[in-house]
């Protein structure tokens, strides 16, 4: 404790406790201005059923059109509020407050998450006297105020969470992630548990940046049975999931894709285990039901799920091998047989598709990208794609497999930079269409994933390295197949530049990157950008890359320099591998 110096007032920045719970108050009698605003921003934060003591402090009119489900305001902290002022409005003898922060996110009315740059955040509220409910005095409330929810980070963290809703790849029979958030426990405006709030989301369609690139097996209109605001699973663990009069004539194979769409979402609720879903119609018979192990093994993205995944790096004579870093103590890295453990033509970079069958190296200091088997000695057949650009740090960036079995490169040359995709890591390779491209754009790094509708971009421009997400779209024209990136958007706009980026599993990304002024972090990151207060990994310096498998249930590995590569495992701190070597990769 300090025993010398000025007091001074700061605000508490510690995370969102899940824990702890805010009990609103409602406003006492003959309260002034000041208590009724600072009554009303506490009440916000509360689970009060329909927000109905956050009402209390508000007009009628007020109470009546504000609409806190429409939208969140997430601020680095609780909205400041400033003293009224008395001359802002003479005429109604009323009194506005200002509201300021700084809003790094808002999550809209579908719950997708939306970050941003941090950036100022005013707003006002205005209060003014109405006559109380027995008519003999007056009491001053709020009659205008912003739309939606305003919370600091820390009471948002601990009132929501994020979650998982999974829809179908369009066209295809495999699930895609789509983050959400929810609240943390019963939903103040419809009374929902946090199983039904979710399972509510996923009927209600995928959020907007993704609805273009996937599909639901719900038919459209498909709600919960009307009045069913819990659903809790039985001692079998089977979750009956009523639905209304929309589903009740789906095909047999619509509703195992409606169950495993359900059971995929679920799976990422911790608070409830769910073995078995079986879909109800508006009647209350049962229209199909599916297990959780048969709908992993027929609509994961990634084919095997239950298969270990083994990391590769290429060592110091730019030869692939194999790590096995599972054990207490990581074994001694194995050759992989084929002509990339060969070390004939030295590898740069190197990426192994899901079914580690095949690799793809990237040869001659950037100038080549070769196919390879990694299960067979045989001879490396000619390049795929090449690169004219002169510097090699122009040339070919590391390759990417999806979970499709197709293989993705960038060709950084500043005379004409484009993205190739290779159908099947060996058919006729195809030009993806990259529009935003442009104006110096460079693209440093890309890992597709395992879905195949998603892709991470390490993007410079203007001397600054972010991390983006393109949806990928799929097409045909005049009988050819068409690809192209669209509507990027910066995943880490919290983060001055990012070094590296990983897939760490369906929806969630491992990041090496600086905040403005800050030191090197490694960290997850959703996809939509959000992040928590456990993301951030222990400290490692100097990272150049790094690699997060598809699963949990092996360690992230990263190249730290001078150290070389170095695992982390669940509970511990980084530890070393191999000291010569480097650009470590899971399949992928």
């Amino acid at each position: 404790m300090p025993d010398s110096g000025d007091v001074q007032a700061v605000k508490a920045s510690n995370p969102g406790d899940s824990q702890v719970r805010v009990y609103a108050v409602a406003p006492r009698e003959n309260a002034d201005p000041d208590e009724i605003v600072d009554g009303f921003l506490e009440a916000m934060t509360s689970d009060d059923p329909g927000f109905a003591t956050a009402r209390k402090y508000l007009t009628k009119e007020a109470a009546r059109v504000w609409k806190p489900e429409e939208s969140i305001a997430v601020l680095t902290d609780a909205p400041n509020r400033d003293q009224a002022d008395r001359m802002a409005d003479p005429e109604s003898k009323g009194r506005t407050f200002s509201l300021s922060g700084r809003r790094i996110a808002t999550v809209d009315a579908s719950h997708a998450y939306q970050p941003q740059a941090p950036a100022e955040f005013n707003q006002s509220i205005h209060v003014v006297q109405q006559l109380s409910p027995d008519g003999k005095s007056k009491e001053w409330r709020i009659d205008s105020l912003p739309k939606g929810l305003v919370l600091g980070e820390a009471d948002f963290l601990r009132n929501y969470r994020s979650v998982n809703k999974y829809y179908f790849a369009s066209g295809e029979n495999w699930v895609v992630a789509d983050p959400v958030y929810i609240r943390q426990r019963q939903d103040p405006v419809t009374r929902m548990d946090p199983v039904t709030q979710t399972v509510k989301a996923l009927l209600e369609g995928p959020t907007g940046w993704l609805d273009s690139a996937v599909d639901s097996r719900f038919p459209t209109g498909t709600q919960l049975r009307e009045g069913v605001t819990t659903l809790a699973t039985d001692d079998q663990s089977t979750l009956k999931v009523p639905l209304n009069a929309k589903a009740d004539h789906v095909s047999a194979l619509a509703c195992k894709g409606m169950a495993a769409q359900l059971l995929f979402t679920l799976g990422d609720l911790t608070s409830v285990r769910v073995e078995q879903v079986e879909v109800q119609g508006s009647d209350g018979k049962s229209l199909c039901m599916l297990g959780k192990a048969q709908a992993r093994e027929e609509y994961s993205p990634v084919r095997n799920p239950g298969r270990g995944e083994n990391p590769y790096f290429v060592d110091e004579h730019g030869k692939l091998m194999m790590l096995s870093v599972d054990g207490r103590q990581p074994d001694k890295p194995a050759e992989v047989p084929g002509p990339f453990g060969k070390g004939l033509v030295p590898l740069t970079y190197v990426a192994v598709d899901r079914e580690e069958s095949h690799a793809a190296g990237i040869l001659q200091q950037g100038r080549e990208l070769r196919v390879g088997s990694i299960t067979a000695d045989e001879e490396l057949p000619a390049p795929i794609v090449t690169s004219s650009a002169l510097r090699p740090d122009d040339r070919l960036s590391a390759p990417s497999w999806d979970g499709r079995g197709d293989l993705w490169v960038a060709d950084r040359n500043p005379v004409r930079p484009r993205v190739w995709m290779v159908p099947g890591g060996q058919g006729e390779r195809i030009e993806v269409s990259t529009p935003w491209l442009k104006d110096g754009a460079r693209i440093e790094s890309l890992r597709v994933s395992a879905d195949g509708v998603r892709i991470a971009l390490l993007v410079t421009k203007d001397h600054r390295t972010t991390l983006q997400i393109g949806r990928v779209v799929r097409g045909s024209s005049e009988g050819r197949t068409t690809v192209s990136v669209d509507d990027l958007r910066n995943a880490a706009p919290r983060l001055e530049s990012v070094t590296a980026v990983s897939w760490a599993g369906p929806s969630r990304l491992v990041v090496v990157g600086t905040e403005a002024g800050g030191v090197q972090q490694v960290r997850y990151v959703q996809t939509d950008g959000s992040t928590s207060a456990t993301s951030v990994l222990p400290g490692l310096n100097g990272v150049t890359s790094v690699a997060a498998p598809h699963s949990e249930a092996s360690p992230v590995v990263a190249d730290s320099g001078n150290d070389g590569i170095v695992r982390l495992v669940p509970g511990a701190n980084w530890q070393p591998v191999v000291k010569e070597g480097g650009a470590p990769v899971y399949p992928g």
